[in-house]
């Protein structure tokens, strides 16, 4: 590709976010440069063929959170994009040979409660009407770019007259918007700030519906179920109804990349330019004002303005030469919580799992299954991970999505994709995850085993990303997912850092567009089609 020797705009890093940004740029008349390290886009939403005719989402590998305005917006339909139902949309087996099946059919799933508690299938439709409310209210609240009103000072951010009043014009909508809640106000700040353990066990009295609800609360980050703030990732886990319905999860038909080629396909024919196999070595700066990148391949590309989908981290502290930054904002950044405990297992199978609870159909194997029978169970797998070591037996979330998308697989074979909470990114000791992965995804194959027997014997393939690998593979600080843990010190306008959650840098010119910015992980566009509003305000 020949490239401009100026654009308008550059995006650092060709996954889902900087593809969105790229693509509302252009849509409003802006040249824009993507430049993707890896030689696949998507980020962590990629579709690669591991082994010849299985096509596997490498990284993440379900959606819920795509917002529908950006899908209307890009035409991603019109490019591709299918979104496949799960119905039902949980499956957790147990060793005693029950097993609790959950999906959209609320009567369903409450006759499937019942057989553990009377009382939990009672409460079950009044605990998802307040989280619908709840959300209702919430989301309108991701979908915009957060206000900075916290009364910094002048030294470390000037803000004139009509900026503040916009900051307390979205605040102002952010209070509406919560006294709308009414009763539901209290649950609404439980959720927000709160522990997800105490709220799960006041609602619910059974071990496997606590525990299969608390997993969404853990997904991605390093905390115990007891921690202020998992209460909120649960929430955030049932928001979105790109699946189906709010909090339905599903598949996208040729993997997760098809979502990223989807908006790829959009940005081609907006003109965006895209280079791949490529990395931006540093932002150049003068004056406090972006002038362009330096590439891998030696070359210069001019921009004023940079907008940037990979973490605070990377882009404010290795793409910047030191001194560019005011020392209380790269101070800021360097306290960027990115604690996590997430490894991935993809399985290439030559037959579907048979659970020993479950033989009579496959239905459930549409769903995330998930291997966490009890709270205590949940518990117990974090304080393996808290002194530095692998869980000895780890939270797995297993989604086979070949069961409704046959595309994924040579005839008669499956894929088996298996989230895993937790293996720290720290380890205790000499050990390396280099050298522990193998022996830790055995583990990981062995516990599956115990529920389905055949599993062992059924793996073709695997490749296991260990939290180093995720940190390698796709530029994530510390193996967060989410580009920066999501506590309530690091939600909102606190994301990435205090008075910079409207995607702006203290370097006029350079934004993040990526999860670093609110409102933060999952694969749901936001950041980047708000960034690029922003940007478009500036420019």
């Amino acid at each position: 590709m020949n490239l401009r020797n100026r654009y308008d705009c550059i995006i650092i890093g060709g996954g889902h976010n900087g593809l969105t940004s790229a693509a509302y740029l252009a849509k409003n008349g802006k040249k824009v440069l993507v430049v993707e390290r890896r030689d696949v886009l998507g980020g962590c939403a990629t579709t690669e063929e591991l082994w010849p005719g299985y096509r596997v989402s490498t990284g993440a590998y379900v959606v819920s959170l795509l917002e529908p305005q950006i899908m209307t917006d890009l035409r991603l339909k019109d490019y591709g994009l299918d979104i496949l139902k799960r119905n039902p949309s949980s499956f957790t087996p147990l060793l005693d040979g029950r097993s609790l099946v959950m999906g959209p059919d609320r009567k369903a799933t409450q006759d499937e409660i019942s057989q553990f508690s009377k009382a939990d299938a009672e409460a079950y439709p009044k605990y998802c009407d307040m989280l619908e409310r709840v959300a209702s209210q919430i989301e309108p609240l991701m979908q915009h770019t957060s206000p900075n009103p916290l009364p910094l000072p002048q030294e470390w951010r000037k803000k004139g007259f009509t900026q503040k009043l916009k900051d307390k014009s979205r605040l102002w909508e952010m209070y509406s918007m919560l006294g709308q809640l009414g009763d539901d106000l209290p649950d609404a700040m439980e959720l927000i700030n709160g522990a997800a353990r105490p709220l799960l066990e006041r609602w619910f009295e059974s071990e496997v519906l606590r525990a299969t609800l608390g997993t969404d609360a853990i997904i991605g980050g390093f905390q115990s179920l007891s921690a202020s703030g998992t209460a909120y990732v649960l929430l955030h886990h049932v928001m979105g109804k790109a699946g189906g319905s709010r909090g339905v999860w599903g598949y996208v038909r040729g993997g997760m990349g098809a979502l990223s080629d989807a908006i790829a396909h959009a940005c081609h024919d907006l003109r965006v330019d895209i280079i791949r196999e490529t990395a931006v070595n540093k932002v150049a700066v003068e004056n406090g004002r972006v002038k362009g990148v330096w590439l891998s391949n030696g070359s210069f590309v001019e921009s004023t303005v940079v907008a940037s989908s990979i973490d605070a981290n990377t882009t404010f502290l290795k793409l910047l030469d030191d001194g560019e930054l005011p020392e209380s904002f790269e101070n800021a950044v360097r306290r960027i919580d990115y604690s996590s405990a997430s490894a991935k297992l993809n399985v290439a199978l030559s037959e579907l799992p048979q659970f020993s609870c479950r033989k009579d159909s496959t239905d459930h194997l549409q769903g995330t299954i998930h291997i966490s029978p009890t709270l205590g169970y949940i518990e117990k797998a974090y304080a393996d991970a808290l002194v530095g070591w692998p869980s000895s037996e780890p939270v797995l979330e297993i989604t086979i999505p070949s069961v409704l998308d046959d595309s994924l697989c040579p005839d008669g074979k499956h894929l088996m994709n298996v989230f895993i909470q937790y293996a720290p990114y720290a380890l205790e000791g000499t050990n390396t995850w280099d050298e522990i992965k193998d022996d830790f995804a055995d583990r990981c194959i062995e516990l599956i085993g115990r529920y389905a027997p055949n599993v062992p014997d059924a793996v073709e393939h695997r490749q296991m990303l260990s939290p180093l690998d995720l940190e390698r593979t796709f530029g994530l600080t510390g193996g967060n997912i989410m580009q920066g843990a999501m506590t309530p010190n690091q939600l909102f306008f606190m994301r990435p850092v205090p008075g910079w959650a409207d995607h702006r840098s203290p370097i006029k010119g350079l934004y993040l567009c990526g999860a670093a910015s609110h409102p933060g992980g999952g694969v749901m566009g936001t950041c980047g089609r708000n960034a690029a509003l922003e940007i478009l305000k500036d420019n």
